[in-house]
């Protein structure tokens, strides 16, 4: 199974590509869509729907697995992360893929063991967990967490332990 993990924000954008095969997952592609911050909000949202259209037309993956609305203190924010998460989904549902998400603390506690857990802890737990040789950047660590999310969450709901979230 081959997944495009992606972690919204307006500026950094985090993705990654990861393919599970007989039991071992194995990393693809991981990195960062990351816009000037002079660029205006609607060129933001175009560069994140055109980078993760690409991935997606190169990779081929069988879905998409994107970071669930966080709690946020101002409207503002809610709204930009919001419109980036638009822009995230677009680009899956343009090539009519399956979309899950996953809330931030599941994906910490899925990858760190505490809901609670620091960037530094999860950027450590990612690279050892997939034997990465650097700890990746803290937004494409996120993306790979998600996707390390999905597919222990997808292996539990196999067996009916769980049922997927698809948006």
């Amino acid at each position: 199974m081959r997944i495009i993990a992606i972690d919204p924000s307006l500026r950094c954008s985090g993705f990654a590509v990861l393919e599970k095969i007989s039991g071992k997952v194995h990393t693809i592609e991981y990195g960062v869509v990351k816009n000037h911050p002079k660029l205006l909000p609607s060129g933001c949202l175009l560069a994140i729907r055109s980078r993760i259209a690409e991935l997606i037309a190169q990779h081929t993956p069988e879905c998409a697995v994107i970071e669930g609305v966080i709690f946020v203190q101002s409207h503002r924010t809610a709204i930009t992360l919001g419109a980036a998460r638009g822009a995230a989904i677009l680009a899956a549902a343009e090539h009519g893929m399956p979309i899950y998400e996953y809330a931030p603390r599941r994906v910490k506690q899925s990858v760190v063991g505490r809901g609670g857990a620091q960037k530094q802890q999860v950027g450590f737990m990612v690279r050892v967990l997939l034997g990465l040789k650097e700890t990746p950047p803290p937004d494409a660590a996120d993306a790979l967490a998600i996707g390390l999310t999905h597919f222990q969450t997808a292996e539990s709901a196999r067996h009916g332990a769980v049922v997927l979230e698809r948006i």
